[in-house]
């Protein structure tokens, strides 16, 4: 019988486990797909504006291209933005379905893993916004 009658074990939260790349990894994941289905909404909104006309699709692309000759930073913000999101999603994805197949959950792999996925999702775009940038020069 347990010294305290209404004792209760205490459920694992933020303050009892320390922090680690595999527990950053795994609010990334959520946090990016969160991220991921606003920007469908920036899709529907670029097909609305397709299927509007001219005049609608000229709006969209005003917000999110160089507009009036200068940089406009909000596309750019939003595109890069969206793009990292991306590549973090998909590469803590194929980190889990690793992970399902029963591979890879050692301490010291998985925090690899995990470090790997946070390494690769910005180089990934760097690379991808070098290659689309320099694609149109």
């Amino acid at each position: 019988m347990a010294s305290k009658p209404y004792a209760r074990p205490l459920s694992p939260h933020l303050g009892i486990w320390r922090w680690g790349p595999h527990m950053l990894v795994s609010i990334l994941h959520r946090a990016t797909g969160v991220a991921n289905s606003v920007g469908l909404g920036l899709l529907v909104w670029w097909l609305a504006a397709i299927a509007g006309g001219e005049d609608s699709y000229a709006t969209f692309v005003d917000v999110f291209t160089v507009s009036g000759g200068g940089l406009n930073v909000i596309g750019y913000v939003v595109g890069i933005g969206l793009t990292l999101t991306v590549f973090q999603h998909m590469a803590s994805g194929v980190r889990h379905l690793v992970l399902d197949i029963g591979a890879g959950y050692e301490l010291r792999k998985g925090k690899m893993t995990a470090m790997a996925t946070m390494v690769f999702s910005p180089l990934a775009t760097i690379a991808f916004w070098a290659w689309l940038l320099v694609g149109k020069h």
